[in-house]
């Protein structure tokens, strides 16, 4: 009864850590930075496996063998001060942590510059998010985009991630980890698309009443594609005005957006957040502002 018990409660354990994520795409890389945190991830499975079979294995040899039974009622197996014992559970611990922290610690500091890694030189993308929407900002190109970002194929991007309202997480699932963006401070996420195609990125850090609509798309491009879309943008699409810009600040939700001017003109996030503060709910500027 006890071994079915422990059974279930593996079995539900494992169901609420797999509903937490997407798995079918966290186990679908599509770039080095996903792939490596793929591969931990499987380590770290099987990590997982190997103790809890080694634990039931034990547990199962013990229940049979010293088990109350004929002819063993009087039985009382040698365990105090037993020092093959003693060492043994404990090495086993320490040689558990030591497996699992070396490739952790390995993958942490090598994905955290991957641009170095991979020998290329990474593209800057300032982010900001707002309640409920992310905003992208090519410096060197002066394009900004709103819920969607083109990136280069096979090209480290470096996303510089601050918040304009409450904390978040920025999180795109085929091609690396989260990283949290917060206001008045900059963390920074490196990643790669190995190829051309579209990706999901989502906000997975509770910031109010929409936060499950905070999405966007990455699409990942030829660099020819991507080059002929920055041109297109610079050429085609409006100026961003202050006023757009407050409007896009404002607690709601908004459609895909393409500028051929940023709002770091009038101010940087990241050293001034009281902008944001200042102009959210607050009616957007007229002209004689």
């Amino acid at each position: 009864m006890k071994l079915k018990f422990l059974s279930l409660l593996s079995l539900f354990a494992l169901v609420m850590v797999l509903g937490g994520c997407d798995p079918i795409t966290v186990l679908n890389p599509e770039g080095p930075v996903a792939e490596r945190q793929y591969h931990l991830i499987l380590w770290s499975v099987a990590m997982m496996l190997f103790i809890v079979i080694g634990v039931f294995t034990a547990f199962t040899i013990i229940l049979i063998r010293y088990r109350d039974r004929p002819g063993h009622k009087n039985h009382d197996p040698e365990h105090e001060g037993n020092k093959s014992l003693e060492v043994v559970w404990t090495v086993i611990p320490i040689l558990i942590i030591i497996a699992l922290a070396v490739p952790t610690v390995k993958a942490i500091f090598s994905l955290e510059h991957p641009a170095q890694s991979e020998q290329k030189e990474a593209m800057t993308i300032r982010v900001v998010s707002a309640q409920w929407k992310w905003i992208f900002v090519y410096p060197k190109k002066n394009i900004e985009t709103v819920n969607y970002v083109n990136i280069p194929e096979d090209v480290p991007v470096k996303f510089k991630l601050t918040s304009a309202a409450a904390m978040t997480s920025f999180w795109v699932p085929s091609l690396g980890g989260q990283k949290y963006a917060m206001s008045g401070m900059q963390t920074e996420l490196t990643l790669i698309a190995d190829h051309p195609g579209t990706y999901q990125g989502k906000n997975t850090n509770f910031n109010g009443e929409k936060y499950t609509e905070m999405k966007f798309k990455v699409h990942a491009q030829t660099k020819e594609d991507f080059k002929q879309w920055a041109q297109n943008a610079q050429k085609q699409a409006p100026k961003l005005t202050e006023k757009k810009y407050i409007e896009i600040l404002q607690p709601d939700t908004v459609e895909k957006m393409t500028y051929s001017s940023t709002h770091l003109q009038w101010v940087n996030i990241v050293k001034h957040p009281e902008y944001a503060i200042k102009h959210i709910n607050r009616k957007p500027p007229t002209s004689n502002d």
